[in-house]
């Protein structure tokens, strides 16, 4: 029989561990709610989607396996449209009315930054968003941490190789005015720096835009030989398909955020001889190892559709959450969580990332890149990590 002491010592742990799951939003015994905010409708609806579908991928693995410390995943996801208006929309429901615990893999630097004041207001983490922007973990906040180089340090890196081995003259860069957009053209211009070069040209189109011939013929007046993309999917493809039409054949050089296999699809051979720098290779099934084929065909038989790179980044975050919610423990909080990610490490996975590494002072996985370039209708690694 319990004596009095004990009672009251049962009593008060109980208190202190319902106190605890209250106190951590998001939290239960039985389940942890995340939440993302992905453009299913707008102008990346392509790359929202597929990152959706990555994430509910290995949530359903994660759940089937029984969960992490004997807690399900719940992911709400929703449409933002890739318009940081209604991306603060969609944060207030998930933290406010959701009540989830973590943000995990929101796609788009401005939407991220509309949403974080909503987060941090309420101890809500925003877990390796789907965008390379410095801003998602400078300055340091313990709330904030992304998995893949920046955009900055992708171009930054990357161009001063390329630039060299095309031995260009002119360099110059086209980019969305956005904060996705200043962060390739600070590479672009860090890049020609280092090289003791300045750009030469540098012209910017607006969210949204679909006509780029004005923005190519300033390119074209300036003589460029080297133009570094801002750009991601439709921007991409229009402007090198303008500039195949008037005869102005730059290297061109985007970013991870222009690496998709759509560019070939959409654009055709116009794309053939793009470089972008990027992370994790575009699952191509015809030459991937055996596991990522019994991972893509896991895939395509959930969703009907091959996975792409933006379907692998889906897969990857949320797993690389689990092994950080694995390390914090069973009493998992805030706090448990931001300590096991100031001292984790993930090593590289079957898709080719690179290894990630964390301490309390800094939450960027990794800078290094690689440089792939279109070569008859797809993506080909053409550089080993760029540090």
């Amino acid at each position: 029989m319990f004596n009095k002491r004990t009672v009251f010592t049962l009593i008060c742990a109980t208190a202190m561990a319902t106190t605890a799951f209250a106190q951590t939003q998001g939290v239960s015994k039985t389940e942890i709610k995340l939440g993302s905010i992905q453009d299913l409708s707008g102008p990346i609806a392509a790359f929202g989607k597929q990152v959706r579908d990555g994430m509910l991928l290995r949530v359903d693995e994660i759940n089937e396996q029984g969960g992490i410390n004997g807690r399900k995943i719940e992911l709400k996801v929703e449409d933002s449209g890739y318009d940081p208006k209604r991306a603060v929309l969609a944060a207030q429901k998930l933290v406010n009315q959701d009540h989830i615990f973590a943000m995990v893999g929101h796609i788009g630097t401005a939407g991220n930054l509309a949403t974080f004041p909503i987060l941090f207001k309420k101890n809500v983490i925003n877990f390796f968003p789907v965008t390379a922007a410095r801003q998602m973990y400078e300055p340091l906040n313990r709330l904030t941490y992304s998995f893949a180089a920046t955009y900055y340090d992708q171009i930054r890196l990357a161009a001063p190789v390329l630039i060299k081995q095309k031995n260009a003259k002119k360099i110059c860069a086209i980019y969305q005015d956005d904060d996705f957009g200043q962060e390739v053209l600070q590479g672009a211009e860090a890049a020609a720096k280092s090289l003791g070069m300045a750009l030469t040209e540098k012209t910017s189109f607006k969210r949204g835009a679909t006509d780029f011939s004005s923005q190519v013929a300033k390119m074209k007046a300036a003589g460029c030989d080297f133009v570094v993309l801002g750009t991601l999917i439709r921007e991409t493809i229009g402007t090198i398909a303008d500039a195949r039409k008037t005869g102005f054949d730059p290297t061109f050089l985007g970013s991870s955020g222009a690496y998709t296999d759509l560019i070939h699809k959409l654009g055709g051979e116009a794309m053939n001889g793009l470089y972008a720098t990027m992370t994790v290779q575009h699952p191509y099934l015809d030459a991937a190892s055996d596991k990522i084929r019994f991972w893509a065909n896991k895939y395509k038989t959930k969703f009907n559709t091959d996975p792409t790179v933006f379907s692998v980044y889906g897969y990857v975050l949320i797993d690389d959450f689990a092994q950080a919610v694995e390390k914090a423990g069973p009493n998992l909080t805030t706090d448990s969580f931001v300590n096991a990610m100031s001292h984790l490490t993930i090593p590289p996975d079957l898709f080719g990332m690179d290894t990630l590494t964390f301490t309390a002072t800094k939450h960027l996985g990794s800078d290094a890149s690689r440089l792939s370039q279109i070569q008859n209708g797809r993506w080909k690694v053409v550089s080993d990590y760029i540090r």
